[in-house]
């Protein structure tokens, strides 16, 4: 059993080397890469350091699987010259290559702005410029070669300073099987929980590194094998070049302009609260035109401001929480959360606000890590996150996702009364998702329908209206615009509400207590028109990027895009635009053929197809800046 013990501490001290590459790469990128740190002090980078362990240890693990199985066989063999050459060969090669990956992007990240991601190698495919472009990379930045020579000769230096000093048994005894099985049980199972980044519900993301640090200082955090890895099976988007640079922007511009002018007043800043609840179709309530299953919310729309045209801009929670915070839709197969562009800076409303002493929070009940929420909300640039963990009170707990709407919503209305004013918070509901789960007590308070989760809608609708009734009596009530939306549709048994138009439709509501915005408007909006709306009724007067449209703006065109099967849509005015990335192959008239059945797109009239033509060419000229913007890590405003 102590050989078993020695054999173990000798593999961790060859990973050990290994390891020790990546805090020194860190080091030296930072050195590199200073001009766009200049905001980190020293004592901060000790500790991105040591936080940043939690990758570094995942890579070494991941870069290393064959080297700690080789490592572990317990045969008499492993003391023979060449075993230990091959042994030598499976940890220099794999960690040679982790090093010269961290290497590369001691210059390369001023390119791309982010650690290089496994959609690097499909340049490659690109043709020979990529391959004449790598070697003027060689040439120019020719010191870059010898560092990462530097590196791989002393790890292969240290790896030789770490020999046995015993002898492995000739004999394999019974005593010895056991030993070994109970020593790299234990083994195998820190390496597991090592790569996975600890014991929370999914694997560490490249996104979870906005737990530790802000957006832009995420590649000081990270190491390039990590990234690379992480990435390598997540969809990789294509980029499109529809239209020439000068013309794109004529077309569609997500750069949002700075207000500067002197009709245009600033404000006293007012708090923000966004209120997004969980599959809350625009078919559940009163402006689905069928029974409403959400009383609350329908007398609060006879105050507000409401959009009864507004699609979701995604079919998933994962789409819909970038879409409403940070104007990013969901055009791509992969969620922007998990993909691999999620270490991209971006604008949010947290970033914004934050610029201006907002104090911001995030709030789910959900248990913490769920979908990657905690993560996007710190690349956001939310200040504080508060979950499942932080309700800290699981008799409260459903048992499946997380804390009931009404417990966690009069929790989230205490915590926002002790947040500094002005304020923008954001929650987002549990309770209406599968298995639609509410408390005992409520069993037979709610009627339900026809699909199990409209029980659930009404217990949702009904925690939201407690809530409305704790706030009201809070000092920052009037003060605040209340933004409602949802995350995306839920099911149906309706055949419009199932199609591809109704299927996207949910509700839009903006309410502020005694104010002017009470009025109903059937313009099209969607989920990242809540950022620019917010921000313009604030008077913002800074630049920002963001894919939607200023809702309070009657001048500009509206339009709505979402992703799903591969095709995309575009809806504007009365039409749906259907488009697989080549050429349109659906255009509709979804008021009056809700059905989707009667496809204009074969028809010749003039008026139709001169429309056509302008809807395709407005939906290619936003899904080449979506794509350009997420591969080139452009997605703020130009400076």
């Amino acid at each position: 059993m102590k050989k078993s013990f020695q054999e173990i501490k000798l593999l961790l001290l060859r990973l050990s080397v290994a390891l020790l590459t990546y805090p020194i790469c860190k080091i030296l990128f930072f050195f590199f890469n200073h001009s766009y740190f200049t905001d980190v002090s020293f004592g901060e980078f000790l500790k991105i350091l040591f936080f940043g362990l939690r990758f570094d240890v995942s890579a070494v693990i991941l870069m290393n699987v064959p080297f700690i199985l080789l490592h572990i066989i317990p045969f008499a063999f492993t003391r023979k010259n060449w075993w230990q050459l091959i042994l030598k060969f499976f940890f220099l090669i794999p960690n040679s290559i982790a090093i010269l990956a961290n290497c590369i992007d001691l210059e390369y990240y001023k390119y791309t702005l982010k650690r290089t991601t496994a959609d690097f190698f499909s340049l490659f495919s690109l043709g020979s410029d990529v391959t004449i472009l790598l070697l003027q990379y060689v040439k120019d930045f020719w010191y870059v070669g010898l560092i990462w020579i530097a590196l791989t000769i002393s790890i292969w230096w240290l790896y030789n300073k770490t020999k046995r000093s015993y002898q492995v048994e000739n004999k394999f005894n019974s005593s010895r099987i056991i030993s070994w099985m109970i020593f790299n049980s234990v083994l195998i199972g820190i390496f597991i929980i090592g790569f996975r980044g600890g014991l929370q519900l999914r694997p560490i993301m490249l996104i979870t590194a906005s737990e530790y640090v802000s957006a832009k200082n995420i590649p000081l955090i990270l190491n390039t094998p990590f990234t690379i890895i992480t990435t390598f099976q997540l969809e990789k988007i294509e980029e499109k070049k529809y239209f020439p640079e000068e013309e794109l922007k004529k077309i569609f511009n997500p750069n949002h302009p700075a207000i500067q002018s002197s009709s245009h007043p600033a404000i006293q800043p007012s708090n923000i609260f966004i209120i997004i609840l969980e599959s809350f179709s625009k078919e559940y309530t009163t402006l689905g035109k069928r029974k409403s299953y959400t009383p609350f919310l329908d007398s609060l729309m006879n105050e507000s401001l409401v959009f009864d045209n507004a699609f979701a801009n995604g079919k998933r929670s994962i789409e819909g929480i970038p879409a409403v915070l940070a104007g990013i839709p969901g055009l791509m197969n992969e969620s922007f959360i998990t993909s691999t562009y999620c270490g991209n800076q971006f604008n949010s409303l947290a970033s914004a606000l934050k610029e201006k002493n907002y104090s911001t929070a995030f709030f789910h009940g959900g248990t913490n890590g769920t979908m990657g929420f905690d993560g996007f909300c710190g690349s956001a640039g939310f200040e504080k996150y508060f979950g499942r963990f932080e309700y800290n009170n699981d008799k409260d707990y459903d048992g499946e996702w997380g804390i009931r709407d009404e417990k966690f919503f009069q929790f989230t209305e205490k915590k926002v009364s002790e947040m500094k004013e002005p304020f923008l918070a954001a929650l987002f509901s549990l309770s209406s998702h599968h298995p639609y789960t509410i408390p005992e007590e409520y069993k037979n308070k709610f009627t339900g329908g026809e699909h199990p989760i409209l029980k659930s809608v009404q217990y949702a609708d009904y925690s939201l209206k407690k809530f409305f009734e704790s706030a009201s009596k809070e000092k920052w009530f009037d003060s605040t615009l209340f933004v409602i939306t949802a995350d995306h549709t839920g099911p149906s048994s309706d055949i419009f509400y199932s199609n591809s138009a109704g299927s996207f439709e949910v509700p839009i509501i903006f309410y502020k207590h005694n104010s002017h915005l009470k009025e109903k408007k059937s313009t099209i909006a969607q989920q990242i028109d809540i950022m620019p709306t917010v921000l313009n009724f604030l008077n913002y007067d800074k630049s920002y990027f963001a894919f939607g449209n200023n809702l309070l703006d009657t001048t500009s065109k509206k339009f709505a895009v979402n992703f799903i099967n591969n095709v995309y849509q575009i809806f504007q005015d009365d039409y749906l635009l259907q488009f697989d990335g080549n050429k349109t192959i659906g255009f509709y008239n979804f008021k009056t053929d809700s059905l989707l059945q009667n496809n204009l797109h074969e028809q010749t009239s003039k008026v139709l197809k001169t429309f056509e033509v302008s809807m395709e060419e407005k939906l290619k000229a936003i899904i080449q800046t979506y794509n350009s913007g997420m591969i080139h890590n452009k997605m703020t405003a130009d400076k």
